[in-house]
């Protein structure tokens, strides 16, 4: 009976400690996330640079040549005169060459800046040598949409890491708590191994190696909870959370599996000194 309770309450504290490393691991998806979010609301604003009406292929080419090796520009696209009026026939429903008699609209390239770049400084920047080339008549990016997007970055960033510690926070005082209640019911036999002479590390070590193993299992059981989310989400309901790299994989079960070491680490350590120390007596008074 005593052993089936001791095996019950390793299996408590390695479902609790599962359940709040998916929460930590939680955490790490919804930063990934929103970086990922924020990296593409930025590659996707467009420099729209509109070409003269007697640009030639050679100069679309040599433009090309020099997007391509410019490290400022993640990718563009050609629009020709024909599907600019293409375009503005669908969206407005009128036909200009019709009562012009000729397409009044100019071929284009749609530049989409690296994530890097995208800040209105290097826009700027970006714009200016596009609009010294001498068969670009006019370049046009969204100023306000840059400015606001870089005076909110920075504000977004620090609400969400704030957001991030303040799990963390309370991730570490459930794990450290469960692990506590668990060293807790094993308080005499803390007590009478010292009684007997054992040192502190002798006493501590079967504690430690104990849970620090429990965390790293609860980490491989929140690993897989996570996983099959991210499955769900991605697959059932169409939406991707984060760029699934191995880097980005890499990252989210190394937190998840160190944090469930080190923190079941110092709870056994920080919960069997305390027993340690205390005399006979005091153990019936708490």
């Amino acid at each position: 009976m005593g052993k089936h309770r001791f095996s019950n309450s390793y299996f408590i504290s390695a479902v609790s400690v599962s359940l709040v490393l998916c929460l930590i691991g939680l955490e790490c998806v919804l930063l990934l996330s929103a970086g990922a979010l924020l990296t593409r609301m930025r590659e996707n604003m467009t420099i729209t640079a509109v070409m003269s009406q007697d640009a030639d292929s050679t100069q679309c080419v040599r433009f090309e040549r020099m997007l391509n090796a410019d490290a400022g520009f993640s990718s563009y696209r050609f629009v020709s005169s024909a599907e600019a009026l293409q375009e503005h026939i669908t969206s407005l429903g009128e036909d200009p060459s019709t009562f012009l008699g000729y397409n009044p609209l100019s071929a284009s390239y749609e530049i989409h800046p690296s994530d890097a770049y995208s800040n209105p400084d290097s826009l700027a920047v970006l714009a200016s040598r596009i609009e010294s080339l001498p068969y670009i008549t006019e370049v046009l990016y969204p100023r306000d949409l840059a400015d606001l997007m870089n005076n909110n970055v920075h504000e977004l960033s620090l609400i969400l890491l704030g957001v991030a510690l303040m799990l963390l926070f309370v991730s570490m005082v459930l794990i450290v708590n469960t692990i506590r209640l668990q060293i807790y019911a094993k308080r005499f036999i803390i007590n009478t191994m010292t009684l007997v002479g054992a040192t502190s590390w002798v006493t501590r070590r079967p504690f430690v190696y104990r849970n620090v193993f429990i965390g790293f299992m609860a980490g491989l059981v929140a690993l897989a909870l996570l996983a099959a989310m991210v499955y769900y989400v991605k697959y059932k309901m169409g939406i991707l959370l984060f760029p699934l790299t191995w880097q980005n994989i890499s990252l989210v079960a190394g937190v998840v599996l160190l944090s469930g070491m080190l923190i079941t680490l110092v709870a056994s350590l920080i919960a069997t000194g305390r027993y340690i120390r205390m005399d006979n007596n005091s153990l019936y008074e708490i």
